[in-house]
């Protein structure tokens, strides 16, 4: 992620929702259309520089001087066009005689009723062919996205949404929308409303350029609505938005709307240029709204004014990057999120989610690799659990408690009491030992507060650990540390990341006996140097440092900026075995004779085979090992958006191929082809955009797509694709499923 810390991007929810895309789409011929949509392409771009908030910045005047002139120059330009008589047709039939460049529909709504002209707030029309004139403002006139994945606005093969004050351009059909219509959710007035109180407030601009101000202006980027809202992304330094800026910024929107600013329409070249390049071609024009002193990219349609906005309300701030790119300035999550209704806990996107998931469903393929038994416990438990454990005495400030008739319940906070009581449901025998239990039940620890929720869920409130626990006799401890000390180099070797060692030893409060302290760091010693030996792997000593109940291997993994972060552990517990009584059944002759030595894993679901001992020896004590790899899932997310910088290798990428075809002849094939790959267990997508070729690999190459699959008439008719060279579609898979079984990482999405 990026160091910038308090870039705001705002999710907004106001009066207007964005139009239904199902009813309209825009009609071909210079304008967008459904299938032009593009995303931003710029990578890597860095905005920077220190940031002191500074409302109403002087270049805004600058910037309105300019704007200004420019309509100016178009009024002149429109007064020498001839105006010829045109006619409007309602949809009733009726006709309304108009003006062309002159008349607007807003003009026939008033010559109706004025209760139609106030309740309507855009309106769509349909030109036949040959009857809309040429305006000398929009020669190679191509209208912008809002956005990445939402053009507003948007109209059918035969309908295109109209400002109300937009004069008309020829004869046409006319149709005007009330609010209440499908068509009159007009959301991105609200987030214009947005921006002008984040520019007027903070400084923030609407260009991506150099500042036209030194230091004391947040760069506003871009704020397309979205489903159910609309946001704005803006570069503010190191600026917080805090609950006291949110306050001021929805007094400010609040000022604007009683305003009631006219939304105005100016035609304009581009110069927006990071958000132009990728979506307009070279020598077109577009155009940009203003309202106010706010002025933006945009194509519209708007709000006759911002006083038609009848409510205005900010319900979410936080860090994201400019443009999704991991390279650039941090402006906004897509894996993840936090909410207040929450505080702490990860909302997980689908992508995210993959993510997750392949991480989780990568160390259960471990642990059936080990002999782990997986395990389900309960998520609340009496408090008397937590009294038997002693955590009640030390942890219970730190835990959610309830009320329940009377007695008191907790959410846990750890599985290692859960994994007691499995342990202790029936009479077990030494011949189970040693047992394995891995758990990923979600955990919830009450250690933070304060606003804003942390920017990684490392230390969130409810999270999933790879808990695993493990009872074992003493003489068992050196095979059991290897064994985790080997399952901790695997997974970091797949994740590509290098780790330290450290053994804390018995502390001065140490409970226990003594003689099975000295024994267990022994063995914990022979297994740190027998793995040292084997991997090259070294680790030092942290002499008195253990936990009062056992002593513990630390493991601290390094990300690619060679930050440590304590994921992984190894820690022996002497105690707690002994606060749930937890004693197995007396061990057999050839059990004695060996010490214990550990025998064929015995699952959890089945009986022990009675064997009955000669005598009765005194019993080994029975130990308990925690055990981690990942510390937790969350966590270990957050560090591998870092450490991979966006770029997932292929086992773990929620984006792993991206199929396009040449032309849309092909587009069913492609189709085919994506559906066969999913069907094997991919995430695959298909650019059906009819772009250019160019252009779609471009966007797959920006999206961190790790295969991009291209399709045409020889793939088509030989069954293959095209992917560095040509490919069979069952050789592609063969290679997909190798990349997954092997970890591989050097497949991680190119730089482009």
């Amino acid at each position: 992620m990026s160091d910038v810390s308090a870039p705001p991007s705002m999710e907004c929810a106001g009066s207007a929702s964005a139009p239904s895309p199902s009813t309209h789409g825009r009609k071909e011929g210079g304008r967008a259309v459904a299938s032009s949509r593009g995303k931003v392409t710029d990578a890597g771009v860095r905005i920077g520089g220190s940031f002191s908030p500074a409302p109403d910045p002087a270049w805004v005047k600058s910037r309105n001087d300019v704007l200004e002139a420019v309509v100016a120059r178009q009024a002149a330009l429109l007064e020498s066009v001839a105006k010829p008589p045109i006619t409007v047709t309602l949809p009733d039939g009726s006709t309304r005689p108009a003006t062309a460049f002159v008349t607007s529909p807003l003009d026939i709504a008033t010559a109706i009723s004025k209760g139609l002209a106030q309740a309507c707030c855009v309106a769509s029309v349909s030109y036949a062919k040959g009857e809309r004139l040429p305006s000398p403002l929009e020669a190679g006139m191509v209208a912008m996205a809002n956005g990445p994945d939402e053009e507003e606005g948007e109209v059918s093969e035969d309908w295109e949404l109209w400002d109300l004050n937009r004069p008309l351009e020829g004869s046409c059909e006319l149709k005007l929308h009330k609010f209440g219509d499908a068509e009159g959710q007009i959301t991105h007035s609200s987030a214009h409303i947005l921006g002008e109180a984040l520019e007027s407030l903070f400084g923030a601009r609407l260009t991506h350029r150099p500042p036209l101000c030194s230091s004391s202006c947040a760069h506003l980027t871009h704020g397309p609505p979205t489903d159910g809202g609309f946001f704005y992304d803006s570069f503010m330094g190191e600026a917080a938005v805090d609950k006291e800026k949110v306050g001021q910024l929805e007094s400010r929107a609040k000022l604007i709307v009683d305003q009631k600013q006219p939304f105005e329409r100016v035609v304009a070249n581009p110069f927006k240029k990071a958000l132009i390049s990728s979506k307009l071609p070279d020598g077109s024009s577009t155009t940009v709204y203003r309202c106010g002193p706010f002025i933006d990219l945009c194509k519209g349609p708007h709000l006759p004014s911002t006083g038609c906005v009848k409510a205005f309300k900010l319900t979410k701030n936080s860090t994201a990057h400019w443009l999704g790119q991991a390279g650039n300035d941090e402006l906004q999550r897509e894996l993840f999120f936090f909410d207040e209704v929450s505080p702490g806990s990860s909302f997980f996107l689908p992508h995210g989610t993959r993510i997750y998931n392949k991480l989780m469903n990568m160390i259960k393929a471990e642990y059936f690799e080990r002999d782990y038994d997986e395990v389900i416990t309960p998520n609340i438990f009496n408090l008397k659990l937590w009294e038997t454990s002693g955590h009640a005495a030390k942890y219970k400030e730190n835990m959610f408690l309830l009320d329940v008739e009377g007695q008191e319940f907790g959410l846990k906070p750890m599985n290692c009491p859960a994994h007691c009581m499995l342990f202790k449901h029936r009479k077990r025998s030494y011949r189970e030992l040693p047992l394995r239990m891995a758990d990923f039940g979600v955990l919830h620890r009450n250690e933070l507060s304060g606003e804003p929720p942390p920017p990684r869920p490392a230390l969130a409130q409810g999270r999933v650990p790879d808990d695993g626990h493990i009872f074992c006799m003493v003489s068992q401890i050196k095979q059991e540390v290897a064994n985790v000390l080997d399952m901790i180099a695997t997974v970091y070797k797949y994740l590509g990341m290098t780790f330290s060692l450290k053994l804390s030893t018995k502390p001065k409060n140490a409970l226990g006996d003594p003689e099975t302290w000295v024994k267990a760091e022994q063995f914990m010693e022979e297994a740190l140097n027998e793995f040292s030996a084997k991997t090259g792997q070294s680790w030092t000593l942290n002499p008195g440092d253990g936990a009062f109940y056992g002593p513990k291997i630390d493991v601290q993994v390094y990300d690619a900026l060679k930050r440590p972060h304590q994921c992984a552990t190894a820690q022996l517990d002497f105690v707690l075995p002994m606060r749930f009584d937890l004693n197995p059944g007396p061990p057999s002759r050839a059990t004695c004779a060996q010490h214990a030595a550990p025998l064929h894993h015995t699952p959890l679901h089945q009986p022990p085979l009675h064997q009955t001992p000669l005598h009765q020896p005194p019993l080994a004590p029975l130990l308990q090992v925690h055990r981690a790899v990942l510390g937790s899932v969350e966590r270990m997310m957050a560090i591998l958006i870092e450490h991979y910088a966006g770029k997932w290798p292929f086992f773990l990428s929620p984006r792993q191929a991206m199929v396009m075809a040449v032309s849309p002849a092909f587009e069913e094939y492609a189709r085919a082809v994506q559906k066969r790959v999913r069907k094997a267990g991919y995430f695959v997508d298909l650019d059906d955009s009819h772009r250019t070729l160019n252009k779609m690999v471009r966007e797959a190459q920006l999206a961190q797509y790790n295969y991009i699959l291209v399709v045409g008439k020889e793939e088509e008719a030989n069954g293959t694709v095209n992917v560095h060279g040509v490919k069979r579609i069952d050789d592609l898979i063969a290679e997909f499923a190798e990349l997954e079984r092997n970890h591989t990482l050097d497949n991680q999405p190119a730089d482009v």
